[in-house]
């Protein structure tokens, strides 16, 4: 037992000596520290060396020149809002009731002028299995729906083609095309 003791304590000794003597070593190789980017001030000598800092001089400051006159601002005239016309007022709002009805399941489609409303289903990527090209689609609620070409898809879409980067659908009433790309968008 005595002897794992002193073993232990040699152990120790021998770590801290070998420590200040990386130590020592590290610090007595370290390469000098860089010269300032600032060269209006002579570097300092290391105190290591024994040598004394340089004097430090002030820069020459012209107290007088704050003193001076400065120019005045010339006489202009400035309008911020001379480039926009006055906005409108506002349209008054309509005084027609609002129309109470049953609550549809999915919220209102904008409806553009030249068609249905869009498809709501984003174009996440494509997959191969068994040599077919399988479209994963997602309408950003439940989990992601799978479907190959001439299959429909959510119970109101058709996959008519799948390309690299996009896919055609249409409604199955057969109201109208849609082209969807991979961004979703």
């Amino acid at each position: 037992m005595a002897t794992d003791r002193r073993k232990e304590a040699a152990l120790g000794v021998l770590v801290v000596v070998l420590a200040v003597l990386g130590y020592r070593q590290l610090a007595d190789t370290s390469p000098a520290s860089p010269p300032s980017s600032n060269q209006t001030r002579p570097a300092a000598a290391p105190a290591r060396n024994g040598g004394a800092a340089a004097s430090v001089t002030a820069p020459d400051v012209h107290l007088d020149a704050l003193n001076n006159d400065r120019p005045k601002p010339a006489e202009a005239e400035r309008n911020l809002f001379r480039f926009r016309p006055k906005a409108p007022p506002p349209p008054p709002p309509s005084a027609q009731p609002r129309q109470v009805g049953p609550s549809a399941a999915a919220p209102p489609q904008p409806v553009t002028p030249s068609g249905p409303p869009p498809i709501a289903l984003k174009f996440i990527g494509t997959m191969k299995s068994e040599g077919k090209t399988i479209a994963v689609l997602s309408d950003g609620q439940g989990p992601p729906m799978f479907g190959i070409e001439g299959q429909n898809v959510a119970g109101r879409y058709r996959i008519l083609r799948i390309g690299a980067e996009s896919i055609e659908m249409e409604y199955l009433d057969g109201r109208g095309r849609q082209t969807i790309r991979l961004t979703g968008q």
